[in-house]
């Protein structure tokens, strides 16, 4: 079992959080604070694999509290604040998840946990300030980060690219033949003439298409055979 807690000074937030916990079977929920100062207490003289953590609180922020945590647990951020995600990222955290947060999302940060053969979750030993594997594009005037990690999957439109990450939709003019260049082969997998998709977000497949969550993704008569045997590898 992967041991939770949940810290938010919201008992909406809190309450949604324990109840997706409950419906996960591998989740253990070991308590729920609503400040990160009651959380520190908590973690002081307890073991826990991965703290759902909300931003924006009282006397000490999420962001802070974790700069603070000499050997944190895996974090994943619960917000309702866009603007805190590239911060997060950098801070090694596992997800960044938008409130209101679906079960649907919610399976799909926790699906990707790595767990070992004890079943005890691989946690980082301390906060590392190296940053993920990201690129910049450009968004009208802007050179933009994207952090390839939080990219679910990439739509192509004409001559115009929708990159659709966890946290947005970002809308660059590029072909889909060459941006696919500059992306990781062992990551991310051209799966029809219109669309790319992140391997880690797959939650489903079959003949026809991809799920990414609730979305189905259409699977090009070009490209079955391959991403059929590229996903069940």
């Amino acid at each position: 079992m992967i041991r939770c807690i949940v810290v938010d000074d919201e008992p909406l937030a809190r309450s949604l959080l324990e109840q997706h916990i409950a419906d996960v079977p591998f989740l253990e929920h070991k308590g729920s604070f609503k400040n990160a100062l009651l959380a520190s207490q908590f973690l002081a003289t307890n073991q826990v694999d991965v703290l759902f953590l909300d931003i924006q609180m009282p006397k000490l922020t999420g962001i802070d509290f974790l700069k603070s945590v000499s050997h944190p647990p895996t974090v994943i951020f619960t917000t309702a604040y866009r603007e805190y995600a590239v911060e997060s990222y950098e801070l090694q955290a596992h997800d960044y998840l938008l409130k209101p947060i679906t079960f649907e999302r919610f399976f799909t940060a926790v699906s990707r946990l790595k767990v070992s053969p004890s079943t005890t979750i691989e946690t980082t030993p301390q906060v590392a300030h190296i940053s993920p594997a990201h690129i910049f594009v450009q968004v009208n005037k802007k050179h933009v980060k994207v952090i390839l990690q939080y990219v679910k999957y990439i739509e192509s439109i004409k001559d115009y690219l929708k990159i659709h990450t966890t946290t947005e939709t970002l809308v660059i003019k590029e072909r889909i033949s060459h941006f696919i260049e500059q992306l990781p082969e062992d990551q991310f997998l051209r799966v029809h003439r219109s669309y790319i998709v992140n391997k880690d977000h797959v939650t489903a497949f079959t003949q026809q298409d991809i799920e990414i969550g609730r979305l189905e993704i259409p699977i090009g008569g070009k490209y079955k055979e391959h991403v059929i045997s590229v996903l069940k590898g």
